[in-house]
């Protein structure tokens, strides 16, 4: 893991809060592939690396579906902070873990764009805004 800061992250991203959200899709997963969930909380100490005084863990939605028929408060107070620009960053180890239907992925990725928020996962850091990411990063 670098301690080199990605270009698109600014001073501006790192007075905003770093969110990490946390989802295994099954109770099952969530009992037997702690390997996962290790890794995913991980992304906070990976996110204080870079120079984030306040991270979020988001993992209300542990054993939750992200296809779009369950209730996901996790995934729901994510939207919110962002929408209240108090998110600078949303870390995952992978964007399908933040939704597994289109509508609620664009929806998030629109309102990150709006409100400057950085998507960040293992293949890079996204600005919405800016059709380049960084390159991979997260380990």
């Amino acid at each position: 893991m670098s301690a080199l800061l990605p270009t698109k992250i600014t001073p501006q991203h790192l007075q905003r809060a770093a969110y990490v959200y946390v989802r295994q899709s099954t109770v099952t997963q969530v009992h037997e592939h702690l390997e996962s969930q290790r890794r995913q909380y991980a992304l906070a100490e990976h996110a204080r690396t870079w120079g984030w005084q306040h991270v979020e863990v988001v993992d209300d939605d542990l054993g939750r579906s992200g296809s779009g028929r369950v209730v996901r408060p996790g995934f729901e107070r994510l939207v919110a902070a962002v929408c209240d620009e108090h998110v600078g960053a949303v870390f995952a180890l992978e964007a399908s873990r933040l939704a597994r239907n289109n509508r609620d992925w664009h929806h998030l990725v629109d309102l990150c764009g709006l409100t400057a928020t950085l998507l960040i996962d293992g293949e890079g850091v996204y600005d919405p805004r800016d059709f380049n990411p960084d390159p991979a990063i997260v380990a």
